[in-house]
């Protein structure tokens, strides 16, 4: 059987990177293949990431300290919510454990075990930001340079921004030339690619709308402290603007709705929340309240009413990816910017969607062949 080796992020914090991950997975499975997720970093690497991500929460904590006593509980709170994302982290672990084959070792730009580019018959590099220069500083190994040319795959890969840094387009341009196969996830992606070689990249579904609802349901879980009654989902990542927050609670007041705000450090049972209950929450919402791309794609194949915001503090090319997938299934309309009836909130019309979301997925199957022949 031929074997896949898939190149991703690989953090244990965000919902849609751990979902992304194990539906390639799975779709590549459901091909015939065997798929192993390779960890592209070493261990520094995956403090560093850690600490970062650690640092970025913790900021939101920083206040003007009036007196030593408020020093105190000030590191006192700290050591709680530190303890807190360690234990979110466990729990993304163990979702990994349980559901993706990630290798033992790791490698790294200088580390690539002997055999490993032979023991592979293809390699794909995707979902996700992997082509985000922000984030992986013109890394090779995930445009697979460590791999003959032939065995170079992308996967709906997302730059995550609209156009790469001057400092980084020489090496982009070489990395990208050499891929065998290209695929990207939103349109600025494809005009990188375009501008950049010449070539032209199909954009294609995520991996996670390419899994029906009822297989994401076979690894949904229910968490117990899930209200019994009807709720307003909210998944943010980063704080919620006061702003939102007011728009929340009316809506909120105004239709008995409990308000249940996932990946909010401050919440702890929510915040505790793994990605098989990320799934159900989505799934038993009366509206769900986000500005995560993944957050859009799991409401759509979930057909759970839901608005989308643009991210705080982000340039409007970061949000390429969410307008790539409401262009797709014509639901401009769940922008929140663009409501001018709240009595449409919780009425979405999903007549559509199946339609579209079968096409799409046939053309992503059909570039999966082609590049795995």
């Amino acid at each position: 059987m031929k074997k896949i080796g898939i190149i991703t992020l690989n953090g244990y914090h965000n919902y849609g990177n751990r979902l992304q991950n194990y539906a390639l997975q799975t779709t590549l499975e459901r091909m015939g293949f065997v798929a192993d997720t390779l960890v592209g970093k070493d261990n520094n690497q995956v403090k560093k990431q850690n600490v970062s991500y650690m640092n970025r929460i913790l900021k939101i904590m920083k206040q003007p300290l009036s007196n030593t006593m408020e020093s105190v509980n000030r590191k006192i709170k700290n050591i709680i919510y530190k303890n807190r994302i360690n234990l979110r982290e466990e729990i993304f672990k163990d979702f990994s454990d349980k559901y993706i084959n990630e290798c033992s070792y790791m490698i790294t730009n200088d580390a690539i075990p002997e055999g490993m580019a032979e023991e592979y018959n293809f390699f794909i590099v995707g979902s996700d930001q992997v082509w985000n220069p922000h984030y992986k500083k013109g890394s090779p190994i995930e445009f697979l340079t460590f791999a003959p040319k032939h065995k170079r795959i992308s996967y709906a890969a997302s730059f995550g921004i609209s156009e790469i840094p001057e400092e980084y387009k020489r090496i982009y341009t070489n990395y990208l030339s050499e891929m065998n196969h290209i695929s990207v996830r939103e349109d600025a992606g494809a005009d990188i690619v375009r501008s950049l070689t010449g070539r032209e990249a199909e954009v294609v579904l995520d991996p996670t709308l390419l899994l029906s609802k009822e297989e994401w349901m076979e690894i949904a879980e229910t968490d117990p402290d899930k209200p019994k009654n009807g709720y307003i989902l909210t998944y943010f990542l980063g704080e919620i603007p006061k702003d939102r927050k007011g728009f929340i609670n009316r809506i909120s007041k105004e239709h008995n709705l409990e308000v249940i705000n996932l990946a909010q450090l401050r919440e702890k049972t929510p915040y505790l929340t793994g990605p098989s209950e990320f799934i159900d929450y989505i799934n038993s919402a009366q509206l769900f309240l986000t500005d995560s791309f993944h957050g859009v794609a799991f409401s759509l194949m979930l057909e759970t009413p839901f608005i989308v915001f643009d991210r705080e503090g982000n340039s409007p090319s970061m949000n390429s990816r969410i307008d790539t997938i409401l262009n797709t299934f014509n639901m401009q309309s769940r922008y929140f910017n663009n409501f001018t009836d709240e009595s449409e909130l919780f009425d979405v019309d999903y007549s559509n969607i199946k339609a579209v979301l079968k096409k799409e997925q046939e053309r992503a199957k059909q570039y999966l062949v082609k590049a795995l022949q």
